[in-house]
């Protein structure tokens, strides 16, 4: 309803209210005024130690809330926050960030802290726009939500005046609490894809001996796992998944064919370089996802289902192209497709799923001191309760977790890193603020949980009760290889470019205010999970491993027979 009598920062809150934003992520000093109001409109104001961790835990919230969160931060910590940015962006998550800035007439004359925000957010966000003006608040509110839930989902950003958002806390506004109801969540509409199009994937999926589905990031987005799910079973295709949907099928599926691409495994490249058929489904096709760009294989039929039409053909020439939401396609595609058996290419998966499983079972089942970090995923998979959520950091973390990590339920969530180290653990306590009632469990390296250590307070204090479990190697071991390449008979101290000191987590959990685990030995890891889980505060297991464990390299076409 219309209110002369509102402000800025009254309008604000009511409004994020209106679209179900149920927490903020921040760091002081932003829209104070704002922050008072969100208290009367039931908002959790989550105070954290940076603008980086602000962005994580907003990504982490709107991965699993399939919904808008708010990150903020005042104009000198806008920089953080757009870096903050990079990994919401890469995955669609739709958070909406808020920054300060100093007004028009302060511009250009050395404002104290100003510089210009537009650059740092160009590239991480769909819309970026300038709220100058009381008139403007309502228009770019709704604007923002809507870029943010619509198409391919993804981050906004709209700059505020006053280098604390002062100026707009306290603009009378009079104008009504409008929010767009289809833009309170994702997929914000539905479009079905061309007729002619869904009749050529039809009879190509019809005619395929050796078809394979690829499903990536837009399937989360779309909410479309039960309709990919129905229609490989229906049509008997094997599913293989990027890392950011590996929970799409459980690991004893007839047709998990497990994560593709270059954190993959060489039994599901493998089964992808023999498909005659490739599906890709809201997935970008980029390097990690296809090897490097090796597959599928030249002359490979190939179709695309994305809702951004953009991508459609960008790295798979002569693609039957779908532009729709994923869900919507997959649906009308499986009224056409007919039942089918393909039991000698089911056959096909698993016996190379058994290859590989054989190949790695020393590893994943060692007793081997410092722990091997195979054994450490072995143990998580098969700890993980039914409707757990599971979070890795990039790096080593994904990778062990991509080709070692048994998921065993669909009511499993998996999320990852898409590049920014130290990701990990605050996009867990996000993820925690949307889902109190799931076990919260993330997977880092040393290094990346390092990044974002004075968040345990932030947990402690919110008292955000995940389970993180680092892989206490003493280093960044994932470029151990290059590095031992560039040193091959150079002299000198290598261990300058990959080691740290050694650090006991456990007791720098304790001494936030946290629960502590030491492991040293496999035998302890089940022990460790089962009363972590148990705990009422956050918990953090520091696991010794191995520092010389190297992650495997997937096969790729070209390579190895």
């Amino acid at each position: 309803m219309n209110d002369t009598d509102m402000n800025g920062g009254e309008y604000l809150a009511k409004t994020l209210a209106r679209y179900g934003v149920s927490h903020v992520f921040f760091v002081d000093a932003i829209l104070r005024h704002a922050l008072a109001h969100m208290e009367d409109q039931g908002i959790e104001r989550i105070l954290t130690h940076s603008e980086k961790a602000a962005a994580y835990m907003a990504d982490g919230f709107a991965r699993i809330a399939r919904r808008p969160a708010v990150c903020m931060a005042q104009s000198v910590g806008a920089a953080n926050l757009a870096a903050g940015l990079q990994d919401a962006f890469f995955a669609g998550s739709p958070v909406l960030a808020l920054t300060g800035r100093h007004i028009a007439e302060n511009q250009y004359r050395n404002a104290y802290q100003e510089l210009p925000h537009e650059p740092f957010f160009k590239e991480v966000t769909k819309f970026s726009a300038r709220i100058d003006a009381p008139k403007q608040i309502a228009h770019l509110l709704q604007q923002g939500f809507r870029e943010a839930c619509s198409g391919k989902s993804g981050p906004v950003h709209l700059d505020v005046a006053g280098n604390t958002g002062s100026v707009m806390d306290y603009w009378p506004i009079a104008a009504d609490n409008v929010a767009d109801s289809d833009s309170r969540s994702v997929p914000a509409h539905r479009p079905r894809p061309g007729l002619e199009a869904l009749r050529q994937a039809a009879v190509k999926l019809n005619e395929a001996n050796r078809p394979v589905l690829i499903a990536g990031i837009g399937v989360h987005w779309s909410q479309a796992e039960e309709a990919l799910r129905m229609l490989a079973e229906s049509a008997q295709i094997p599913l293989a998944t990027t890392l950011d949907v590996k929970h799409l099928l459980p690991d004893e599926h007839a047709l998990h064919a497990g994560v593709v691409g270059t954190y993959g495994t060489d039994a599901t490249n493998r089964l992808v370089a023999e498909a005659d058929l490739v599906v890709f489904i809201g997935c970008d096709v980029g390097d990690q996802a296809t090897a490097n760009w090796l597959l599928p294989v030249n002359g490979t039929q190939a179709i695309q289902i994305d809702i951004d039409a953009a991508e459609l053909g960008r790295n798979l020439p002569g693609a039957i192209c779908l532009h729709a939401d994923p869900r919507a396609a997959l649906n009308e595609l499986h009224g056409l497709i007919k039942p089918a058996t393909r039991i000698s290419w089911l056959e096909r998966v698993k016996t190379l799923r058994k290859a590989w499983r054989e190949e790695t079972h020393n590893q994943r089942f060692s007793d081997a001191c410092p722990i091997r970090p195979e054994r450490i995923c072995e143990e998580i998979g098969a700890w993980l309760p039914e409707n757990g959520i599971l979070v890795t950091d990039t790096g080593y973390a994904s990778q062990w977790a991509a080709q070692m990590l048994p998921l065993k339920s669909t009511e499993q969530t998996f999320l990852r890193a898409a590049g920014s180290l130290g990701w990990g653990f605050p996009a867990s306590l996000g993820a925690k603020a949307a889902a109190r009632d799931r076990p919260v469990i993330c997977l880092s390296g040393d290094g990346g949980f390092m990044y974002h250590l004075p968040e345990l307070e932030t947990a402690c204090r919110w008292k955000l009760n995940t389970i993180t479990i680092v892989n206490n190697n003493g280093g960044l071991s994932q470029g151990l290889r290059n590095l031992r390449l560039a040193y091959d008979g150079h002299p000198g101290r290598m261990e300058d470019c990959y080691q740290f000191q050694s650090t006991n987590f456990a007791k720098v959990a304790e001494a936030f205010g946290c629960i502590g685990i030491e492991v040293t030995h496999p035998s302890q890891l089940r022990a460790a999970l089962d009363a972590a889980l148990n705990c009422d505060r956050p918990v953090v297991i520091d696991v010794r491993s191995d520092p010389l464990a190297l992650a495997p390299i997937p096969w790729m076409p070209g390579d190895r027979p």
